[in-house]
Formats: C-alpha cells, structure tokens, sequence
C-alpha cells in the first residue's frame, strides 16, 4: 500500500496514502498535496533543406513587389500631372490664337457689310464672311470647354474637389522645350522601371515557393529541450533533487498523403514557369514602349521643325503685308488675311509644340521615372537578394536593343 505515492521530497516531506482511516476493512485513503513545476522548453526546427529561408525569401519578394507597385503608382500620378499641365498651357494658347481669329473675322465683317451698304460687295461675299466668323466661332467653344475639363482634371489629380481652385495656371510661354532629346539609349536602362522590378519580384516570389513545395516534400528535422524544477512548496524547486531537464530530437517524414505534396510541388513549378513568362513579357514590353517613344520623339521633332518653319513664314508674310498697308499697297483686309493666316500657323505650332513637350515626360515615365532618385527612395532602393533564384533576360539581345537613329529636336518657342 502507498506505492503509488510521490514519498520523500527534497525538503524532507513525506507524501504518501494511508490505511484503514476508519473501520476494519482494509482501506487506502487518497493523499492530497500541492505540486508546483515550471520547465522552460526550447525547439529548434535545421532549416536542412531550405524550407524557412525560401519561405522568407517569399515574403520580402511580395514586399518588395508592392512597394515597387506604388513606385508604379506614384509615376503615373506625376506622368498623369504634366500631361494634364501640358494640356492646360497647349490650349491656353491655342485659346487665344483662336479668339484673335474670331476678332479678326468680326473685323473683316464690319468691313464687308459697310462695303456692301455702299455697293461695293454682294451680299454673297458678306453671307461668306458670316459663315467664316461663325466656323470660327464653332472652333472655339470646344477649347473653352476643354479647358475648363482640364482644370477640372488638374484639381482631381492633386486631391480637390472640382470647386476647390489651385493657384498654378500654366502657359506654354513658361515652359520650354529641350534643345536635344537622345534616340538611342542602352536597353539596360529599362531595368530600373518599376514595373519590370514588380514583375522581377514576382519570379523571385514564384521561384522561393517552388523551393517551399520541394522542402515540404523531403524529411523536418527538430530538436526540443527543456528544463525547470519541480517541488511541493516553490522555494525547493530549483534545490538539489527538484531541477529536471530533457533533451529529445524528432525527424518526421510524411509517407502518404494523397499526392498532395508531389501536386502542390508540380503547381509551383508551373507558376514559377509562368512567372518567367510574365516577366519576359513585362521586359519585351517596356522596350516596346521605350522604342515607341524614341521613334515619337523623331517624328514629332520633324513635324515641330516644319510648323516652326511655317510659322515663322507666315509672321514673315503678315509683317509684310502690314507694311504695305502702312504704305497704302494693299487694304486692311488683305492685313487682316494675313494676320489670320499667321494665328492659324501659332496654333499648328502650338501643338507641334505641346507634343514635343509630352514626349519628354513620356520619355522620363518609359525610362522608370527616376524615382530611385526621390528624396527617401535611395534608401529604399530594391535589390534581389543573392540566393533570388531568377530568371533573367539579357536585354541587350533582344530585337529592340537598340536604336541607332539620332536626331535633333530645335527650340521653337
């Protein structure tokens, strides 16, 4: 009897079950005692075949993908901000080339209908000049409207609402074109756009979780250790006789599972061979785009460098005329003629202009947006970690590697 009691403690007391506390069957009465334990355990999981450092690289891999997707957003946002300020100051000019044409038709029909009354025109050239005046004026409602559509856009863009006004207002005098834009650039460049980087995460995503998928499948090593104290009143725990401690290793291998594990391992592989796909497809692209722009910046140039030409032929032609009609050569007319003629050039070239301008920014948003060069973005600047397990293209052997066209772009403010 009393086998099953704890006996001796380390303190010296004694717990154990007694007999017969009453009456004279035989009779073994329950002990009841406190026992305190507190034990500190510690496991350890060999990271053998990878399993815990692919599972990480995942992680900063998706990390890394969305913030290289807000890069994205934020050069869209300012790419969306200078189109919309080029906009503004294209129309502003036009807007007021054209309403110098309404004047001047206004002025060329007070004339034709003084003429007329006096017999000097038919109504027929009265009824034309009414109908010019009135194109004239068809012409320029629309800029008005798009005008205000562009203010509009601009307060969105910078977080108002359509009645709260910003200060800026933007004129294409304020601004100016650069003297010489590059048509050929290395295809290295692109390699900094946030959307490549994104799609470049997204394959080290891919490939860290066909590496989880292999792990998964091959043998988990642990180690677990513990160590406490044990005693009937607490201050003996960790005296001699009361401590413990235990060390024990574990190695599991799952052995059936449905095809579970070899499933999973094919999808992984299958999404990592995606990705790769995704990722040849992001960098094919984006030299499509760089290519696009470069070969926009050329034509647009020439076309710039013609109106500006034209342009200044046609102030040339008023300026003449204006002088005979000082000289008394030609009538106000024929200077009105002119005039007209030469405001319809200043807005040909006010959009030869504005294009110029566009492919600037196009140019800077195809090549990244440089927001690696933002203030706080430096320390932010992503890298593929060493043991990223990507696929890379060599970019400078794709078809559109490179561009060897040059040209130059002049200055027609």
């Amino acid at each position: 009897m009393g086998g099953n009691s704890p006996g001796v403690q380390g303190n010296g007391t004694v717990i154990q079950t007694y007999s017969n506390p009453a009456g004279p069957a035989p009779f073994n009465a329950p002990a009841y005692y406190n026992f305190h334990v507190a034990q500190l355990t510690v496991g350890y999981v060999p990271d053998v075949f990878g399993l815990n450092r692919r599972q990480m690289e995942s992680a900063e891999a998706q990390v890394a993908a969305q913030r290289l997707q807000l890069e994205a957003t934020y050069i869209t946002l300012a790419s969306n901000v200078v189109a919309a300020a080029l906009q503004e100051a294209s129309i502003r000019a036009q807007l007021a080339a054209m309403e110098r044409i309404v004047g001047i038709n206004k002025e060329a029909l007070v004339i034709l209908r003084n003429q007329s009354r006096l017999g000097h025109v038919s109504g027929i050239e009265v009824a034309a000049q009414e109908s010019s005046l009135a194109l004239a004026e068809q012409a320029l409602a629309p800029l008005q409207k798009q005008l205000e559509q562009t203010r509009d856009l601009i307060r969105a863009l910078a977080g108002n609402l359509p009645n709260e006004d910003i200060e800026e207002k933007f004129e294409l005098s304020a601004l100016h074109l650069p003297q010489e834009l590059p048509l050929s650039l290395p295809s290295k460049i692109v390699e900094q756009r946030p959307d490549v980087r994104a799609a470049e995460e997204q394959l080290h995503f891919a490939s860290a979780q066909a590496g989880v998928a292999i792990a998964n499948k091959l043998p988990q090593f642990s180690v677990t250790a513990a160590i406490g104290g044990m005693a009937t009143t607490p201050d003996w725990m960790f005296r001699t006789g009361g401590g413990f401690f235990n060390l024990a290793a574990n190695a599991a291998y799952t052995i059936f599972d449905g095809g579970t594990l070899r499933a999973k391992s094919r999808a992984a592989e299958q999404a990592l061979i995606q990705a790769g796909a995704q990722y040849r497809s992001t960098v094919i692209a984006a030299l499509q785009n760089v290519a696009d722009t470069l070969y926009t910046i050329q034509s647009d140039a020439n076309a710039l460098k013609a109106a500006a030409s034209a342009a200044q032929a046609a102030q040339t032609a008023f300026d003449l005329t204006r002088k005979q009609y000082q000289l008394g050569y030609v009538n106000y007319q024929t200077q009105l003629a002119a005039e007209q003629n030469y405001q319809q050039s200043v807005i040909n070239l006010v959009q030869a202009q504005t294009n110029r301008l566009g492919d600037t920014a196009a140019l800077y948003q195809a090549l990244g947006g440089g927001w690696w060069n933002r203030t706080g973005a430096a320390s932010q600047k992503l890298e593929s970690g060493a043991n990223a397990a990507t696929i890379r293209i060599d970019l400078d052997k794709t078809p559109v590697a490179r561009l060897s066209a040059t040209a130059r772009g002049e200055n027609a403010q």
